[in-house]
């Protein structure tokens, strides 16, 4: 009676699933290329119209001439690869010391914030951070997330017409604890395991770009001395920095291979 629509979710499961480079992990992508890419530049220019750009002529070029060598070198690596992928790039500077971040989106919007750049000290840091953010890009972690959503919810109405018989109190308690667990066992997981391949393509790509991807470790430690408290692993969406440390340092002699030095820094 239900099998049509079981196989039916089957189809649509098989049909998402692509693989991230470099680690050759399957993935669940359900959502458009193309419906990514709009949703994605309607979001990059609203979070421009409402923070200050930056208006030092030099650090946005730094920022833009090493996204242009790493965005090249992720166009190559696709074309390498393969992978049937296209990206429209645009690079702004933010102007925001309290922010130590940098954020990418699918198709190839990317931001940095001023607070960020005391940490990088130069372009190469700088390449640390804009490998790992075009890497998010490249390995449509973004679409993953969203894909991941969309099952969660499809999980949630299940579960409560499933459960629609019990008692208020029964199906409040079940639900939170449902809730947990979805948090604890698969959405802070994800993310960190989502992070780390980050991390890994990131290096690969500084290095392609011909920046040293040895410094990579030299900036997370500065990260990881800023001062900020950092929750721990089990409830972080980033790995614990020991950690995300001593993965850089495993994958340094894979992404040493693609290194091609340009005298960037």
């Amino acid at each position: 009676m239900h099998r049509l629509p079981i196989l039916s979710l089957l189809a649509v499961f098989l049909c998402g699933c692509t693989t991230v480079p470099v680690t050759n992990r399957r993935q669940l992508t359900l959502i458009p290329a193309s419906q990514m890419h709009s949703l994605s530049f309607q979001q990059y220019d609203e979070v421009l119209g409402n923070v200050k750009l930056s208006t030092d002529t030099k650090q946005v070029e730094q920022i833009r001439r090493v996204g242009k060598h790493v965005a090249q070198a992720a166009e190559s690596f696709v074309a390498e690869n393969g992978m049937d992928m296209k990206f429209d790039w645009t690079f702004n500077l933010i102007e925001d010391d309290s922010q130590a971040n940098a954020w990418a989106m699918p198709g190839g919007r990317v931001a940095f914030y001023t607070g960020i750049l005391p940490y990088c000290q130069g372009e190469t840091g700088i390449a640390v951070v804009m490998g790992h953010e075009v890497a998010h890009a490249l390995a449509k972690h973004s679409n993953e997330r969203m894909s991941g959503a969309l099952l969660t919810q499809l999980g949630h109405a299940a579960l409560t017409e499933a459960i629609k018989s019990e008692p208020e109190r029964t199906r409040q308690i079940f639900m939170t604890a449902t809730g947990v667990g979805v948090q604890l066992g698969y959405v802070l997981p994800f993310s960190r395991l989502q992070e780390s391949e980050a991390d890994r393509i990131g290096l690969i790509l500084m290095a392609k770009a011909g920046y040293d991807p040895r410094a990579a470790s030299g900036f997370w430690q500065r990260m990881a001395t800023s001062g900020k408290q950092q929750p721990p692993e089990l409830l972080s969406t980033h790995p614990a920095d020991n950690r995300r440390i001593r993965d850089i340092e495993h994958h340094l002699p894979e992404a040493l291979s693609y290194y091609n030095w340009r005298g960037a820094n």
